[in-house]
């Protein structure tokens, strides 16, 4: 029963950032039945229901939209629905027929959201592209990497799931709250390059002020600066330092032991910053990271180790929170945000084609008879 109980979303099979968004719905609690293909048709990587996370509470079922009659079966379904996540190129809905003035023409309070790269319109709308291309236009990607280094992408968090999907995932949830009020639904049109240009917002006031370098690596958070940056131990591990604050850096200094060396450069003595982090590389290689860490443990120096993905799931403090979860075999994040009173959940395994769809349209409200009908125009569903 999270936040989004009693919301009905359809969601038409995509990869990357819609399933994101349609996960983020679900584990909310609204109900979401995807419109998957017949089968697995070139979506792009080869996917495994079973460990596709993204997926998650959903229930299923199969349609063929090159058929006329499939897409009246999906016309008649998103008559029934709160919103409609797609993320087709620009157009491709409109030829099959299931374009936002055709389903709003059937529900004229759907939200009907659509997850792009380059949005609906413009030069590049019906350009290919993938999460790099996106951030290098928002500027993002110029900005991460080594110094005297290519930028380096971190990973598709920027594009896909920050920008894109969660951002679609939002611009659900208020075009749905603005229809309560109006009456009207709309189309919410999502662009991952528009989003992680949104994610950059504070970077472009620090570029203003002249607090940011345009320079990669050059900067206090881009690591730029010796004490917010990553170093290796004895051991061959990492540790994450972000010792900002003065008092956060003085705690730094002495759990290193240089709080007492008068040679040491001050902290915001940027021409003696190569001279600062040579001291904290030579230091810092002295000691395995789980010495650091009992040492920093309860400090205020901003120290963490850096983990991997499997490293970070047991984690005393991601046990003690219950931040990942047990599903269909496979460990994963658990719902975030956290709601005091309606709590989000992760209940469902990633669906087979077609697994669960009878259901769900049981609890959307059709009848036997227009289940039957449904069949007959080609919905698949167990």
């Amino acid at each position: 029963m999270g936040p989004l109980s009693g919301l009905r979303v359809i969601e038409f099979e995509a990869i990357g950032p819609g399933p994101f968004c349609g996960m983020m719905l679900a584990d909310m609690g609204a109900d979401v039945l995807v419109i998957d293909r017949k089968a697995e048709s070139g979506l792009g990587l080869p996917r495994e229901r079973w460990n596709d996370v993204m997926m998650r509470g959903r229930r299923s079922l199969t349609l063929d939209l090159k058929s006329r009659d499939a897409v009246e079966a999906a016309l008649t379904i998103a008559a029934k629905a709160d919103a409609l996540i797609e993320g087709f190129r620009p157009g491709v809905m409109e030829r099959l027929g299931l374009g936002p003035s055709v389903v709003l023409a059937r529900n004229e309070r759907i939200v009907y959201g659509r997850m792009t790269g380059w949005g609906q319109h413009g030069p590049l709308a019906s350009s290919v592209g993938h999460d790099i291309d996106y951030i290098a236009l928002s500027g993002v990607l110029a900005a991460v990497g080594r110094e005297n280094s290519a930028p380096t992408p971190p990973l598709n968090l920027v594009g896909d799931f920050g920008g894109g999907g969660m951002m679609l995932a939002f611009g659900i949830a208020c075009g749905i709250i603005e229809a309560r009020s109006s009456g009207h639904g709309q189309v919410v049109d999502a662009a991952m390059v528009d989003g992680a240009s949104t994610l950059s917002a504070m970077f472009h006031g620090m570029i203003a002020s002249r607090r940011w370098s345009e320079q990669r690596a050059s900067n206090i958070l881009d690591s730029g600066a010796p004490w917010y940056d990553t170093y290796r131990t004895r051991d061959g591990r990492y540790l994450a330092v972000g010792a900002i604050e003065a008092q956060f850096y003085k705690a730094l200094l002495r759990g290193l032991g240089l709080d007492e060396d008068p040679s040491l450069p001050s902290q915001h003595d940027r021409p003696r910053w190569p001279e600062l982090r040579s001291r904290f590389v030579d230091v810092i290689a002295t000691r395995t990271s789980d010495e650091w860490i009992a040492i920093f443990d309860q400090t205020d120096a901003c120290v963490a180790p850096v983990l991997t993905f499997t490293e970070a799931s047991r984690h005393p403090h991601a046990v003690v929170r219950n931040a990942f979860v047990e599903l269909g075999g496979v460990v994963q994040p658990a719902p975030a945000p956290r709601f005091e009173r309606t709590p989000g959940t992760a209940t469902r395994p990633p669906p087979e084609r077609g697994a669960g769809g009878r259901e769900a349209l049981i609890d959307w409200g059709f009848a036997p008879e227009e289940i039957e009908a449904l069949q007959r125009l080609g919905a698949g569903f167990a």
